[in-house]
């Protein structure tokens, strides 16, 4: 297997963009990600195309990609549309890191895109129903109008029994919230940026219990790109090196998906939680964060609270976590999001992410969660990033 890089990056600004559409979203996030990598249109030979519920939200369906690079230069290109809920970004990337290691091609690229926000706000909601068992929760009944996530009645759920189980509290999930958030004041790129207080988050409005507005992830439009390469070919670029170190998929029925992915991937690379200089953690709801930190192994079981109390997890701690604000306030483009965690990393790996440059970093590590079943995610994907 060859060793994989990273040569280019790019991002949109995310946020609320009724009617601007995967097409606009995606080229604006590739266009960077060429701008940042010294190659050509023409030297992609593979295109992945990661988007989640554009069928149900702005009803296009099957052609994704195809139709977001219609008339462009990398339509000729052969792409593949890539659906698996909200790691459909991350899916994209990792096939893109497979087909290079592989040998079946030298320059792949990694599109993530979602276009959540429409004049009917239930479509998106209605979409999120499909990223667990309708057998189990049934169809949406003709006229009904969702006004929630039904994810966010299981992030709900699972937050009642960390109480119950570890001597947290909700102040705690507030922390998360607020932490990200002033992480996020620092990414332009971000959905919500205006700093909140504790007290903010703790008397708005209730979601599901204990879960307030600001513990769960917005409703977010973005897209990002990412040009993968071979080690050999990105060292002609003349820019820095990314290498790509793992990154791997767990199966949501173990029950672990994060454990069993952060594992897989450490065996992969011989590093741990420990020796990573910083965090894209995948925060839909807050008690998602907290738990993440004991399944990547950060903490002992239940400890999670306590890095947060004791600022383990912000800019300037050991640890820091979501440093680009997050799902939470970066915001969360179910295709997008694992995508735009890669690009964080890289943007700090390579020294570029200003106010919130995490200091010295070189070794970076991601999980990106998709869909829900039986108390866990779906799926998890694990990647770690390192400059050379």
């Amino acid at each position: 297997m060859r060793r994989v890089a990273i040569a280019g990056v790019g991002m949109t600004q995310f946020g609320k963009q009724i009617g601007r559409g995967l097409r606009s979203l995606s080229l604006d996030a590739v266009d960077q990600a060429f701008a940042s990598s010294g190659i050509d249109h023409s030297q992609v030979q593979r295109i992945y195309f990661g988007n989640a519920i554009a069928g149900t939200v702005v009803q296009q369906d099957m052609i994704k990609g195809q139709v977001v690079f219609r008339g462009h230069a990398l339509g000729h290109v052969p792409t593949v549309n890539v659906e698996n809920a909200c790691a459909s970004g991350g899916t994209a990337f990792m096939l893109a890191v497979e087909a290079v290691a592989s040998g079946a091609a030298d320059v792949v690229l990694a599109v993530g895109a979602e276009q959540m926000n429409h004049e009917d706000k239930t479509r998106a909601f209605n979409a999120l129903r499909g990223s667990t068992d309708i057998d189990e929760i049934g169809e949406v009944v003709p006229g009904a109008m969702s006004a929630n996530s039904i994810l966010m009645d299981f992030y709900a759920g699972v937050a009642r029994s960390y109480l119950d189980t570890y001597g947290a509290n909700v102040e705690d999930f507030a922390r998360i919230a607020v932490k990200n958030r002033q992480h996020a004041v620092h990414n332009p790129l971000a959905h919500m940026r205006k700093p909140q207080t504790l007290e903010d988050v703790l008397n708005a409005r209730e979601i599901v219990a204990p879960l307030t507005l600001p513990m769960c992830s917005p409703v977010t439009d973005g897209a990002a790109a990412i040009l993968v390469c071979s080690l050999d070919f990105a060292r002609t670029l003349g820019t820095s090196i990314i290498e790509v170190k793992a990154c791997v998929n767990a199966s949501g029925a173990s029950g672990h998906p994060v454990a069993d992915s952060a594992t897989k991937a450490f065996a992969l690379t011989g590093v741990s939680a420990q020796d990573c200089d910083l965090f894209e953690l995948h925060d839909a709801a807050a008690p998602a964060e907290l738990m993440q930190y004991q399944e990547i192994g950060l903490c002992a079981e239940g400890d999670g609270f306590k890095l947060v109390r004791e600022g383990i997890t912000n800019l300037g701690g050991a640890f820091p976590v979501n440093a680009s604000g997050g799902l939470l306030s970066r915001g969360h483009p179910l295709g997008a999001t694992g995508c735009a965690q890669i690009f964080e990393l890289v943007t700090q790996l390579r020294g570029n992410a200003g106010a919130r440059q995490v200091a010295n970093a070189r070794i970076g590590m991601s999980v990106n969660g998709g869909g829900w079943l039986d108390n866990s995610y779906a799926l998890a994907i694990t990647t770690i990033l390192e400059r050379l």
